[in-house]
């Protein structure tokens, strides 16, 4: 168990599979706990890293499902606000890819409505990494509060973003009119190819990652689904293959990658400032660790991101 914690912020969304309707034309729904950022909590608690999750937790059925789930992993927490607002709900439907389709139910729920008084009573003195992004930074009225908390953070903890874009709930120009100061935030920004494409159409990725350095962020990892990952270390870049599975689906695969390139920079001591001493043998590193957790996310159905004893293996190659 790494010594230092990451601290996650962001939401918590019950995902909602359609199973095939019945004879009776009813259409069955499987629940899963999910949401971005607390995908990327449970991932890095499960690889071992102290993970404390500032979430807005309802007390309805599905922040219930939620928090024992979070619980279950290992997640510390002890800084979750406990919501009188109701969950967020999407609703996803999968193709024959395994890629899912979501419509959300987000109105007035509790993912969004944070206080700066709630984030200022979180604990960051032992937090070497602030990790946020989804839909808790973008929609108001808690995204500005969030951007607020990690400008407060920064000075004592690197920070990471992932933007992960849903344009079904938030158009993208909202999450464009903010990637600059996010990017001036940042340490770290990952993000996939999908989301390029909705930020920035037609950038090729080199390009997108010189425009986000530019900005601030030191290290850009795009991810691109089979094509591996692009990373780029103040312009400095290279390309890591991804790892062959059977894709069940690709749900929280995105936020698993994001866990394991956190796990391994912070198992290495790598995290905790402006990431000074970081090379691209580390970044290459910790891309090829990040992407065998994503494959063993896809091989398993819904963000269940693996433990780790299913990656002991790798890890004791590679000294994690």
């Amino acid at each position: 168990m790494s010594p230092r914690q990451i601290t996650v912020v962001g939401e918590c969304v019950a995902d909602a599979f359609t199973e095939p309707a019945n004879a009776s034309n009813e259409l069955a729904l499987r629940v899963l706990p999910g949401g971005g950022p607390a995908n990327t909590a449970v991932a890095l608690a499960r690889l071992g890293t102290r993970a404390r999750f500032l979430a807005r937790l309802s007390g309805d059925v599905f922040g219930r499902l939620f928090r024992a789930h979070l619980e279950a992993s290992g997640v510390d927490l002890a800084d979750a606000v406990a919501a009188a607002e109701p969950s967020t709900l999407a609703v996803a439907e999968l193709d024959a890819a395994g890629q899912a389709a979501f419509s959300f139910h987000a109105q007035n729920t509790a993912d969004w409505q944070w206080t700066s008084g709630e984030l200022a009573r979180a604990d960051l003195s032992e937090t070497v990494c602030v990790h946020t992004g989804s839909l808790a930074l973008v929609r108001e009225p808690g995204g500005a509060v969030l951007e607020e908390f990690l400008a407060t953070a920064a000075p004592r903890a690197t920070i990471s973003i992932d933007p992960n874009v849903r344009p079904l709930l938030v158009r993208p120009d909202a999450y464009r009119a903010r990637l600059a100061r996010w990017c001036a935030l940042a340490d770290i920004l990952r993000l996939s190819e999908d989301d390029l494409e909705l930020l920035l159409p037609g950038t090729p990725p080199e390009q997108a990652c010189d425009l986000w350095h530019a900005a601030g962020v030191r290290l850009v990892v795009i991810t691109l689904g089979a094509g591996g990952a692009l990373a780029s270390l103040d312009g400095e870049r290279l390309l890591v293959p991804a790892v062959a599975t059977r894709v069940v689906d690709t749900v929280g695969a995105g936020d698993s990658f994001t866990a394991g390139l956190l796990h391994h920079l912070g198992a290495r001591g790598l995290l905790g400032g402006r990431l000074t001493d970081l090379g691209l043998d580390e970044v290459a590193q910790a891309c090829r660790f990040a992407a065998r957790v994503a494959a063993l996310t896809c091989s398993v159905a819904g963000p269940n991101p693996p433990w780790r004893d299913q990656l002991a293996p790798l890890t004791s190659a590679a000294g994690t």
